[in-house]
């Protein structure tokens, strides 16, 4: 981001809308794998429409996980975000199953065997990104937006705003004076909602859930308030607009405020370093930042399809660092085995902890003791401080 003054926009989505659905179905898929095999192999992808659910894509885990089970699976995600609409039901929405077997010429190249150590499930660059607009170490744009929308999503499912659906979309604009946040320019949200509530009531029943989340001082002027742009938000989720796995990947990362490699996160289990290298390159540049080594950093790695070793490790921090970003390169690579099996031990990943990712970030999530986002622990400070005492 450039320094000085200026404008900044970031936009996040609910567990409801659409391309969220099919997130959270294709996790809840990979969770049922790896519950059941940790060394399950999953590249799941789901479209959602009108009343329909389809899950496709490559799979190698125990048999005992049919489709029948699946289908079990992909109800129970759409019912737990409160999907009971005439256009699309949890219940009466036709799911199909188009799985397969994972592919032997992949398996070959990724898999441990004899001497050769797990490789890479694909090639690709990651980025990870950490900054200290925010106690979490997030960008402050993307980061009030999930904020927002998740305080909406509770209110809904705990019954205090009846009104609300769950397809709902926010987008902050903030303005930035000396390179820091100062406040909002503007506000967006528009909410799923009954038909019975008005436009007006829409607005007032948003507003309190912005104010709470936003620090004192920074809400926009009334008039650069939205609510709804185009006064109604009644047909929404896959019975307004088609959904797919995958389609939200900056919403996923850091609202545009860092790069991305290109690569979605949901449906892939952890030997595909898409979603492993992503994780592992935003718990160093975090644990950078938290050491208090740079104020802004952006770290990527890249990698080739069965290999295990990254290609390159490139560290970035905008003129912030105290340190040599080149030792700091090298000094991440002693303190992480960034090889897959690496990246999977040290961050915990052969777990089910992934539905719960589907929605509201990846990234500045608190750290669960079952081990998700493990990948947002400050546990490699120590180290790095002593690195460069």
């Amino acid at each position: 981001m450039p320094k000085g003054d200026y404008l900044f926009t970031s936009e996040s989505v609910s567990e409801g809308h659409p391309d969220k659905i099919c997130d959270r179905i294709s996790d809840a898929v990979v969770d049922t794998f790896l519950g059941a095999d940790p060394n399950s192999r999953v590249a799941c992808e789901t479209l959602c429409t009108t009343n329909r659910i389809v899950l496709a894509g490559e799979v190698r885990g125990p048999e005992a996980i049919t489709r029948e089970r699946l289908e079990e699976v992909a109800r129970s995600a759409v019912r737990e975000i409160g999907y009971e609409q005439d256009g699309f039901h949890w219940q009466r929405a036709n799911v199909q199953i188009y799985l397969h077997q994972q592919s032997a010429d992949i398996a070959q190249g990724v898999d441990a065997r004899d001497n050769k150590d797990l490789g890479a499930g694909d090639q690709g660059l990651m980025f990870g990104y950490a900054c200290r607009e925010t106690d979490v170490l997030m960008p402050a744009a993307i980061y009030y937006c999930h904020s927002i929308l998740r305080s909406l999503a509770e209110a809904r499912h705990s019954g205090a705003a009846p009104g609300l659906g769950p397809d709902a979309k926010s987008q902050l604009t903030l303005r930035y004076a000396g390179g820091h946040p100062v406040g909002c320019t503007s506000v967006v949200v528009s909410t799923q909602h009954d038909a019975k509530v008005s436009h007006e009531e829409v607005r007032e029943i948003v507003r309190p859930h912005v104010l709470n989340v936003l620090p004192a001082g920074w809400m926009c002027r009334e008039q650069d308030f939205y609510t709804n742009p185009t006064g109604k938000f009644v047909i929404g989720g896959p019975d307004g607009d088609c959904g797919l796995t995958g389609r939200k990947i900056i919403v996923d990362t850091y609202g545009g405020s860092a790069p991305h490699g290109g690569g979605a996160f949901s449906g892939k289990d952890p030997t595909k370093v898409d979603r492993s290298g992503a994780y592992a390159a935003r718990y160093l540049a975090k644990n950078v930042v938290g050491a208090g080594l740079a104020e802004r950093c952006t770290i990527q790695v890249a990698y080739v399809i069965g290999v295990a070793r990254p290609l390159s490790i490139m560290v970035e921090t905008y003129g912030t660092g105290v340190v040599d970003e080149d030792k700091l390169a090298g000094v991440l690579q002693e303190v992480m085995d960034l090889r897959p099996r690496g990246i999977i031990e040290h961050l915990h990943l052969d777990r089910p902890i992934y539905a719960r990712t589907a929605a509201y970030g990846h990234f500045g999530r608190a750290p669960e003791p079952d081990g998700g986002f493990s990948w947002e622990k400050l546990d490699l400070v120590d180290a790095l401080k002593s690195a460069f005492k």
